[in-house]
């Protein structure tokens, strides 16, 4: 290849990559904009009575996270404390029980450099605007059983969305911070409403294969006491359920059917405006 061919070559590849690079750009300004922002409250670590670190379900971030992006919505993702959160290593894909390794979405949630960051340094929810948000997730895993019931913060949260008329949804271990939850006239939020969460038979069914007892108090039984009208899908099963703007979601098997109850309802909001 003498001089000439080699320039001749070199000038047709930059403009190649001046036109992709004009194109992407092109296409970045035309993105459309965020259908609205979701904030969804994720656990800050906490241990159990045995003394087992216990955190967040990745599948339960992960997935609504997934659902709603795709979707044309963006999510923040907070905690009632702020920082670093801790991923319950069982549900991550890669832990060597295998347990989660069916999990793809939250494989590449954990593991691509645009979504991990996210469960690092997350914003105090006390330092949040929920004016800001069109709706709000509460997700699971067992760290808030520990740390979500009779948080004060979270709870006036979901008060304040739920009457506000947006959409207000928890889901899994999550359904927690629905427990004490108060409106202004002070009565229970879930009293008399449609709900669902961990069952108890799942959590007995956790407690047998890992041969301890995880909690001293169990969702499904605490929301009945409100007054709330318990329902599920059956163990395991993908069941979400709405009552009014209230959604709950099962377990962490159920992520996606709660974002997407949440996003019927945002469209129906849209509507009417």
């Amino acid at each position: 290849m003498n001089k000439r061919q080699f320039l001749s070559i070199a000038s047709v590849v930059m403009t190649g990559i001046s036109g992709l690079i004009t194109t992407a750009t092109a296409i970045a300004a035309d993105a459309p904009t965020s259908k609205g922002k979701i904030l969804l409250v994720a656990a800050n670590q906490s241990k159990a009575s045995n003394g087992w670190p216990l955190g967040v379900w990745a599948a339960e971030i992960s997935h609504p996270y997934d659902e709603l992006v795709h979707a044309g919505y963006s999510v923040d993702i907070v905690s009632p404390e702020g920082g670093d959160l801790f991923v319950d290593p069982y549900s991550d894909p890669r832990h060597e029980s295998g347990y989660s390794a069916h999990d793809i979405v939250s494989l590449g949630y954990l593991t691509s450099p645009k979504t991990s960051p996210m469960l690092k340094g997350t914003k105090p929810l006390a330092q949040v605007k929920t004016s800001d948000y069109a709706a709000i997730i509460v997700a699971g895993g067992q760290s808030p059983m520990y740390t979500f019931r009779g948080n004060q913060s979270l709870e006036k949260a979901i008060a304040s969305f739920y009457e506000a008329g947006k959409p207000t949804a928890a889901l899994c271990h999550g359904v927690a911070a629905l427990v004490d939850t108060k409106l202004s006239n002070g009565k229970h939020l879930i009293a008399g409403k449609k709900v669902t969460g961990f069952s108890l038979a799942e959590d007995k069914f956790v407690e047998k294969a890992v041969g301890a007892q995880i909690f001293n108090w169990y969702v499904e039984p605490a929301m009945t006491e409100r007054g709330a009208k318990y329902v599920q899908g059956g163990m395991w099963a993908d069941f979400a359920v709405a009552d009014g703007n209230l959604i709950t979601g099962q377990q962490q098997n159920s992520g996606r059917s709660v974002a997407r109850l949440v996003m019927a309802q945002l469209q129906k909001r849209t509507a009417k405006k």
